[in-house]
């Protein structure tokens, strides 16, 4: 079966005094999805941005913004973020006393519920769950920065969410996040993966660039 694949550039590689522009140039390009890191320095290592620049961003495109909240606890910031604009809200098992809670919460809101899997994290802790949720980020690589290699054993572990996902006859997007690259996309998509996280790949060689390494990690 052929799926088509989304592209998610990651914002966390563009040029940061430029982000409404760098948007604009991405959605021009062909991108799907507008991937958001949201990062607090307490659950990952690294600081990004919160609500209210995800507010300001907003207006510069219509394409689905998928938030994925890097922050620990998350329950308290998902109104927030909903309300800034975000389509899509991807939470990690890990960053919550209560992931089942935290997908209703999400779905509360009018949003579509994504949960993120780590390097570290199995693909079991989708039992109870898959029912549930609209997306599956599996990180390839661990999470906090931007650059990092891909992790080749989460390959098996988007094959088995693949399997999952099609066994529940749900349209159920199973997204990677992490090392893609023209050499790692088509391993991820031959896996399974429908929609891919990609930043350095993205935002490589400036805007006049964008449409093409779109393209590329499409396999068009």
């Amino acid at each position: 079966m052929t799926r088509p694949i989304k592209i998610s550039p990651s914002i966390l590689s563009a040029d940061f005094a430029r982000l409404g522009e760098e948007i604009r140039a991405i959605d021009a390009a062909g991108c799907d999805w507008i991937h958001v890191d949201v990062m607090d320095g307490h659950f990952v290592p690294n600081i990004t941005i919160g609500p209210a620049v995800v507010k300001a961003l907003r207006p510069h495109s219509a394409k689905p913004f998928d938030v994925h909240l890097m922050i620990s606890p998350v329950d308290g910031y998902l109104e927030a973020f909903a309300d800034a604009g975000a389509d899509i809200i991807t939470v990690h098992p890990e960053a919550g006393p209560h992931i089942h809670r935290t997908i209703q919460a999400i779905k509360a809101l009018g949003k579509k519920a994504g949960v993120v899997l780590n390097p570290g994290t199995p693909a079991k802790m989708l039992d109870y769950l898959i029912d549930e949720v609209d997306l599956i980020l599996v990180m390839s690589v661990n999470p906090g920065f931007g650059g990092q290699s891909f992790i080749s054993s989460q390959l098996r572990k988007i094959e088995a969410i693949r399997m999952m996902i099609d066994k529940t006859g749900r349209e159920i997007h199973l997204e990677v996040d992490g090392g893609i690259t023209l050499e790692t996309a088509p391993l991820a998509i031959a896996a399974g993966a429908d929609v891919l996280v990609a930043g350095t790949a993205t935002f490589r060689g400036g805007p006049d660039q964008y449409a093409a390494n779109i393209c590329a990690l499409r396999g068009e």
